[in-house]
């Protein structure tokens, strides 16, 4: 690629995780603290190697079922020319998720160095939360501060929800654990190759997509949110994963109007009355 093409692929890479990041807020530790004080969730800090990821949870014992949310990918960059130098999220969508939901047992994780500090960690590299933010090691870590909270409930089963790329690292931890019985996502990022394609920026060469794990989740019951206006995370993402997962279990609903950063918690409680279990014989579908 000459000097030129490649410049342009850089900025068209920033300005995609610039539309990711969602609106600007003055203050955001303080409007994701006033966030989970309202819903009753408890905050802690679980160590991974290498990240502190920051959870809000609301968890009343004894646990049989706990709805997990993850955070979409944050406050990537600060200008379309300059990474930021902390991630986390001006506009929390999936904290506000969580906030909407009134089960009992609520479980919140942030992504990577989001919501810590300041100042940030020596390991909060920037390239955590930009060109690596899908890598191996950032999907071991959510796994890792994922299983520090289960192991507290022995038989516990999961339901993982995910927004914009929380979407696709939830997908992902679906498929590798075996303690998951439902999946839900809001505007995910279930084919990161495929949206990097579409917005014609850089490839990701390290990141792992849901989309090559899709057919292990054939069996399990799931549903997609995309927004019908959404340009950043278009319903085609959704309905590219429905086809590659196959079968029964999995459902696609594109919801009229909304855009990747829309008000998604004002109708999440509607959305969560949505059957997990597909219409007619769904026998072969684990729940």
């Amino acid at each position: 690629m000459n000097k030129k093409r490649h410049g342009l692929a850089v900025a068209a890479l920033i300005n995609l995780s610039f539309l990711l990041a969602g609106c600007v807020s003055s203050d955001p530790r303080i409007g994701a603290n006033e966030i989970a004080a309202r819903a009753s969730l408890l905050r802690e800090n679980l160590h991974t190697k290498p990240f502190l990821i920051a959870t809000w949870s609301r968890i009343a014992p004894p646990v049989n079922t706990l709805r997990v949310y993850i955070e979409g990918d944050g406050f990537a960059w600060k200008s379309r020319t300059q990474a930021s130098d902390d991630p986390t999220p001006h506009n929390p969508t999936g904290l506000m998720l969580a906030a909407a939901d009134s089960s009992e047992n609520v479980l919140y994780l942030g992504r990577p160095c989001q919501f810590i500090g300041p100042p940030l960690p020596a390991d909060c590299n920037v390239n955590w939360w930009t060109s690596d933010r899908f890598s191996p090691a950032v999907i071991d870590a959510m796994d890792d501060a994922l299983s520090q909270v289960v192991q507290r409930y022995p038989g516990v089963q999961l339901e993982l929800i995910g927004y914009s790329g929380g979407g696709n690292v939830a997908a992902l931890l679906a498929a590798r654990r075996n303690d998951v019985r439902s999946l839900r996502t809001v505007a995910g990022n279930l084919d990161v190759a495929y949206v990097n394609a579409l917005h014609h920026v850089t490839a990701m060469p390290d990141a792992v997509s849901a989309i090559d794990r899709a057919s292990v989740l054939s069996t399990l019951p799931q549903i997609h949110f995309s927004g019908g206006a959404d340009k950043t995370v278009p319903p085609a993402v959704a309905l590219r994963f429905q086809r590659a997962v196959g079968g029964r279990c999995v459902q696609v609903d594109v919801v009229s109007g909304m855009e990747h950063g829309s008000n998604w918690a004002a109708i999440w409680p509607q959305l969560l009355t949505k059957a997990l279990a597909p219409a007619g014989d769904h026998s072969s579908c684990v729940l």
